[in-house]
């Protein structure tokens, strides 16, 4: 079975260029990826992610108690009002206080958990003044990246295969990466050329929808340097799994000489769109 496979690829100078540029400034920075048998999320890179872990911890202590308080309720009716502690029924139909406690109990603890949780939705849906501007667009199947602020330049970022990635872990490297500076507040414009797609970044706590003819934005504040990966988080064709997401968060100084270099490549393409409009069939195991 063949599997469409997107033949052109950037200069390879430009390609090297950037790559070296970039690994050698993030050498020993973090590289936020799933793990083998990991639990709970990846680790925090924004403070928006850190609000969603503090909730997320929040919520898993309160389950528990209510789980145990749950239980032990369960266990003192068994006990206490079993046949043979009881041997003559009771003939009670209702009980105020209980029927106000059940009634009240939950209010309370509904309110409990919306207080945090509208906190965190105005956090995220909030979005501040920002410095960096970045468009991704999400085509079958692949990301494009424009950059409005800072020459108009765009470009796309595909899947590498085993041979192609290095070092880089399977099915989430690509040839080219978004690139942005730390310290900083990024404006991401997310839609689509096609058909729905989903913007996703986990260490960020970053997930939009990328709907065709419809502008959605989100925003995000690397606290780190490192290399991000994420993917397309919403089903959009045969190879939805194959259409990998990096983000590389460097140095203000950087990121200014990676758009000079960027504008000088990319500068005279009209947008990402239809780069790479010829396809060619190949092995699944691409």
């Amino acid at each position: 079975m063949g599997l469409l496979k997107f033949m052109t690829r950037r200069p390879a100078s430009f390609l090297a260029a950037s790559t070296a540029l970039l690994g050698a400034s993030l050498t020993g920075a973090l590289a936020a990826q799933p793990k083998p048998w990991q639990l709970g999320f990846q680790e925090a890179a924004t403070e928006n992610m850190a609000m969603i872990t503090d909730f997320n911890n929040f919520l898993l202590y309160l389950m528990t108690a209510i789980t145990l308080l749950v239980l032990g309720l369960m266990v003192y009716v068994m006990i206490r009002f079993n046949a043979k502690a009881n041997p003559e029924p009771s003939t009670t139909s209702h009980n105020t206080l209980v029927e106000v406690v059940w009634t009240v109990l939950p209010i309370l603890i509904l309110v409990v958990i919306a207080i945090p949780s509208f906190r965190l939705l105005y956090f995220q849906r909030e979005i501040p003044q920002a410095e960096v501007t970045v468009k991704a667009v999400g085509y079958q199947w692949y990301w494009g990246y424009e950059y409005p602020d800072h020459g108009d330049f765009a470009f796309d970022s595909l899947m590498l295969n085993d041979e192609e990635r290095g070092d880089q872990p399977r099915l989430l490297a690509t040839d080219t990466a978004m690139v942005v500076p730390v310290d900083t507040t990024v404006r991401v414009i997310v839609t689509a050329a096609d058909v729905l797609h989903a913007f996703a970044m986990p260490a960020f706590g970053l997930k939009m929808d990328a709907v065709p003819g419809r502008l959605n934005e989100t925003w995000f504040k690397a606290e780190k340097t490192g290399t991000f990966y994420g993917q397309c988080s919403e089903l959009c064709g045969i190879r939805h799994a194959f259409m990998p997401i990096r983000i590389e968060v460097v140095s203000k100084e950087e990121f200014a000489a990676w758009v000079e270099e960027a504008k000088a490549e990319y500068a005279n393409l009209e947008s990402s769109e239809g780069m790479y409009a010829n396809a060619a069939i190949t092995d699944a195991t691409r």
